[in-house]
């Protein structure tokens, strides 16, 4: 009895240690696929900056018969109704999608956290005024405010950005805003703020750091949506005018093609595809490191 004793207690401690050992593992590694996911942004600017090396031909320019199926003549994914290649195009739309999406992401995190700063180091009025003003804002679609901005300024991918920039600060100004307001009641905020440190100095050397990772993690998985928002507008016509290579005016305009040559409207459809899927990815990556930290 006393040797059955002493083996069940060394099974259920070899048992444990092993347990132990693949949770281990299995976190490691779950570490080392969020670090993957968290560097996809790099790696993909990095890959839409070297675009003009990457392309195979002229994106505006035919480069050989019009309707050549993936992998014939040299077309990698074929071409499209005037010999064009499909891949140079859709690397092309890809680039304009992704820094498009970029430059959204940029304007809306310099007015958003300069409104949600100065509401949450403000307080008071100040404070009720700018969050009332940041709500309207939050009121307004996206894309029928583009859609207003297009048709009075007229079809420019720059007008469309000017559009769906208007009504993606108030996201930022949120999130800064809660965020500091949450950071100011920590010890060392009110220990400089009772030793005579200006509200500037606080705010810019202790406050806005200590909201970096909820903006990174933000301005993340926004661009999944950016990218889906944008190519919907371009779908619509409300990008830059033909024969620019977007996206979603790419699909828009091959609609007509889809039974027969199929790949003219899907392969512009697998780049959004595929720029959503990045940013989604890294928004979860780089989730997951900020709270296992």
């Amino acid at each position: 009895m006393a040797l059955t004793g002493v083996y069940s207690s060394q099974n259920t401690s070899l048992a444990r240690r092993k347990l132990s050992s693949t949770v281990r593992s299995l976190a490691a590694n779950n570490t080392r696929t969020n670090l993957v996911f968290a560097s996809l942004p790099v790696i993909v600017t990095v890959l839409v900056l070297a675009v003009p090396l990457l392309a195979p031909h002229n994106p505006l320019v035919p480069a050989g018969p019009a309707f050549q199926p993936p992998g014939h003549n040299g077309f990698l994914l074929g071409s499209d109704s005037v010999g064009r290649d499909e891949l140079s195009r859709v690397l092309y739309g890809m680039r304009t999608s992704w820094f498009s999406a970029l430059a959204v992401i940029a304007s809306g995190l310099l007015i958003g956290v300069t409104i949600g700063s100065v509401a949450a180091v403000s307080g008071g009025w100040i404070d009720a005024l700018l969050m009332r003003f940041t709500d309207i804002f939050l009121s307004l679609p996206g894309p029928v405010l583009a859609i207003a901005v297009v048709a009075a300024l007229g079809p420019s991918l720059v007008h469309t950005l000017i559009g769906v920039g208007i009504v993606w600060w108030p996201f930022y100004a949120r999130v800064v805003r809660g965020e500091i307001r949450s950071l100011a009641a920590r010890p060392h905020l009110e220990a400089a703020k009772l030793s005579g440190v200006r509200v500037v100095r606080r705010t810019l050397r202790h406050l806005l750091p200590g909201t970096l990772p909820a903006l990174v993690v933000t301005a993340s998985l926004d661009i999944g949506n950016l990218v889906l928002t944008l190519a919907g507008l371009s779908f619509l016509g409300l990008g830059a005018p033909a024969p620019a290579p977007e996206l979603g005016a790419m699909s828009a305009r091959n609609l007509t093609f889809l039974l027969q040559d199929y790949w003219t409207a899907v392969m512009p459809g697998i780049g959004i595809l595929i720029l959503a899927l990045v940013g989604n990815l890294a928004g979860d990556g780089l989730r997951s490191l900020m709270k296992d930290r």
